[in-house]
């Protein structure tokens, strides 16, 4: 496995304060499945934080099937993403859609949102 394609531990947002910076002043990309929040984070990679609550997947299942599918979606981008933070938020309905529906949605916001908010 070559280091682009790994979801190493520090491209995971984690702590209170990492969540609240891009809370802040976030770029924001939403369709009907995902809002997508991004902001520079100063350091030369991206870093994802994963915000899928329980109003948008009643069951502990279909919550850990998505965020298996944006760590993915994630993991293969990544080489893409500069050094951003991420943090997906998910919507209602978002269970019901097919994977090949999220991971189609997912491309959509890191190309929507990785070009205008790369630090420069």
């Amino acid at each position: 496995m070559d280091s682009g394609a790994c979801f190493p531990r520090r491209a995971r947002m984690a702590g209170q304060q990492a969540f609240a910076n891009v809370f802040a002043q976030p770029a924001k990309s939403s369709d009907r499945y995902f809002t997508v929040l991004a902001r520079a984070n100063g350091l030369a990679y991206p870093r994802l934080g994963l915000a899928i609550s329980r109003k948008v997947a009643r069951s502990a299942v279909a919550r850990n099937r998505i965020k298996r599918i944006v760590r993915e979606s994630f993991r293969s981008q990544q080489s893409q993403l500069g050094g951003l933070d991420w943090v997906v938020m998910g919507r209602a309905g978002l269970t019901a859609q097919t994977n090949p529906v999220l991971f189609a949605a997912l491309q959509r916001h890191w190309q929507r949102l990785a070009p205008p908010c790369a630090p420069s």
